[in-house]
């Protein structure tokens, strides 16, 4: 008994006082949530998590989480892109990458039109906004995936994500996303 007070006595010294705080964004449409994210980041709220789906009340809906980070300093800004195009998706990622945005997160979100598109979180931290090099690769097979990550990682481009995705043409795709900071 006399241990295990000590060990709770350690325990509680360690750290576990610290305080956070959150908020939890819920909208249906892609642009209100790239403003309350924003809005969220102007408060000093930091991108924790994205998730698109049914929640009890709101239906589809997309679902961020952000959280205060002191640890974490400069400003930053959020850009959302959402298509259900992956041709669209690319341009519109490199666009975003050659103003320093960085990829945080992704989600196949079905709109309240009945569409799924593809959502992916970009974020640029004033102090450190390099430019990135992005790439998508999409296919209807795994196999080809496979082939296509191996020649990409091979000219330096590091994985970040994988989902799947209806096409605009009602096709299931494999999309993978990938990025290369260039050298300066």
């Amino acid at each position: 008994m006399h241990y295990l007070v000590m060990l709770v006595a350690l325990v509680a010294d360690v750290g576990y006082a610290q305080k956070f705080d959150y908020r939890v964004l819920a909208t249906t449409k892609t642009s209100t949530m790239e403003k309350e994210m924003n809005e969220a980041a102007a408060g000093g709220f930091v991108f924790g998590g994205v998730m698109g789906g049914e929640t009890g009340a709101g239906g589809k809906e997309m679902v961020v989480i952000m959280g205060r980070d002191v640890a974490a300093p400069g400003r930053r800004s959020y850009k959302l892109l959402a298509t259900s195009r992956t041709g669209t998706m690319q341009k519109e990622l490199q666009q975003a990458g050659d103003e320093g945005f960085h990829y945080r997160g992704q989600t196949v979100y079905q709109s309240g039109f009945g569409g799924h598109e593809v959502v992916i979180i970009l974020e640029k931290n004033s102090e450190s906004a390099k430019r990135v090099e992005y790439k998508l690769l999409s296919t209807t097979r795994t196999g080809t995936m496979q082939k296509e990550l191996r020649e990409a990682g091979d000219n330096g481009y590091r994985f970040l994500g994988v989902m799947v995705g209806k096409t605009a043409m009602g096709g299931k795709e494999v999309i993978s996303l990938l990025e290369k900071v260039p050298a300066p």
